[in-house]
């Protein structure tokens, strides 16, 4: 579950990590108010939305201007003014190219800062530990590091218990922080730690961190959560917020699935994060990219995933389905009498390649090869990509 970057902030301050002054608001005015009482001129206005790359983004609507999601005002008339155009319109970002809606701004005091880094938390799952990453974001962002300077990311499996002093000045001699700044850094990657543990949380980011009056600031933050363990966490249950989900996410995510949309025109179906972006690469293509990523999880039965089916079906912006599936506690055959029950009720109008692997994966291939239905099987990731982009193609 996402969170906004107010409420992780508010968790976060409540672990000893220092936060910038601010407030939420829902309209001009209480922007205006807001922004009088936290603090003297300039001020920071962010589009409360769950996306990243905020700073990046801009409005779809002519009213908001051509200023992105984040914002420095310096009068008060400007924070209204710019409040006005914020609120009620829909934000577009690199992360979520069909935009969010913007029900609520956070008003905040401006910090200048003597240096910025990138600090996160997750799960490995490779190495069944957390992770920690850190960078240093002065020159360039974390997008740009990952993609074309990974060395520059400093990566440290860390235990239940949580960093010790040595890895935290490891860290910190790696970012170059001054050596007065270690005891209040060890204190902020523990803070960090508490919370990712005591939240059930998947991932924490904090991006980015600054220095500023000799103290280490959360400038901004992103936690989300793992819904399964939100039953151990009734107070986290408030912060659930659906006003900037699409439709088709709240119905994925009625059923346990999770549910994304791009700009292309290929859906996906897996049974994993991993595989849709081990897909994602491998589509070299003018006329296919990834559209739409249904996820969907074990422990279902074949209704859901004929339900979750339809939800990609029905997306008019794809030209193709390619369903992966690597069968453990989902069986295969699942997939497959979902692929039928779906068809019969929405139609099979677009190309459909499937490629089964694990858990009654012969069964499954038999169901849909006697079905009737037009889908073309595959036999490894690589070889449905290169059919659904072949299928595509001839269709269009």
């Amino acid at each position: 579950m996402d969170i906004h970057e107010y409420q992780a902030k508010q968790i976060l301050h409540t672990e000893g990590i220092n936060i910038p002054k601010g407030k939420i608001a829902y309209t001009p005015t209480e922007a205006r108010n807001v922004a009088s009482a936290i603090s003297n001129a300039p001020w920071i206005i962010k589009a409360q939305v769950h996306s990243g790359a905020r700073s990046k983004g801009h409005f779809l609507d002519s009213k908001s201007g051509k200023r992105s999601g984040i914002r420095q005002v310096a009068t008060l008339k400007d924070v209204y003014k710019n409040a006005s155009q914020m609120l009620g319109s829909t934000l577009v970002t690199p992360q979520s190219p069909n935009g969010n809606y913007v029900s609520r701004i956070y008003v905040e005091e401006y910090i200048p800062v003597e240096k910025n880094f990138y600090l996160s938390m997750g799960i490995d799952r490779t190495k069944s530990s957390i992770i920690l990453l850190a960078a240093n974001t002065d020159i360039d962002d974390i997008s740009k590091l990952a993609a074309k300077k990974s060395e520059k990311i400093f990566r440290l499996p860390i235990d239940d218990q949580g960093p010790n002093k040595e890895q935290a000045a490891q860290i910190a001699q790696f970012l170059n922080l001054e050596t007065k700044l270690q005891p209040d850094f060890y204190k902020f990657i523990k803070g960090m730690h508490k919370t990712f543990i005591d939240n059930d949380a998947l991932m924490l980011e904090i991006n980015p961190a600054g220095i500023a009056n000799k103290k280490i600031i959360a400038l901004d933050a992103k936690i989300i959560l793992d819904e399964k363990g939100l039953y151990r966490h009734q107070d986290n249950l408030r912060l659930k917020d659906d006003d900037n989900l699409t439709p088709s996410v709240i119905k994925a995510a009625r059923y346990g699935f999770s549910y994304q949309e791009y700009d292309g025109n290929l859906g996906c179906i897996v049974n994993g994060e991993g595989l849709s972006w081990a897909m994602k690469d491998l589509i070299d293509s003018p006329n296919v990219s990834l559209g739409s990523v249904l996820n969907v999880k074990g422990g279902v039965d074949r209704d859901k995933i004929a339900a979750g089916i339809k939800i990609i079906a029905s997306n008019p912006k794809v030209d193709g389905i390619v369903i992966n599936i690597l069968g453990g506690f989902l069986r295969c055959d699942l997939i497959a009498d979902g692929i039928i029950d779906a068809a019969a009720e929405v139609g099979l109008n677009v190309p459909l390649v499937a490629r089964f692997e694990g858990t009654n994966r012969a069964k499954a291939i038999n169901i849909l090869t006697n079905s009737g239905l037009p889908i073309i099987m595959a036999d490894s990731t690589q070889n449905a990509i290169e059919k659904i982009i072949k299928a595509v193609e001839e269709n269009g």
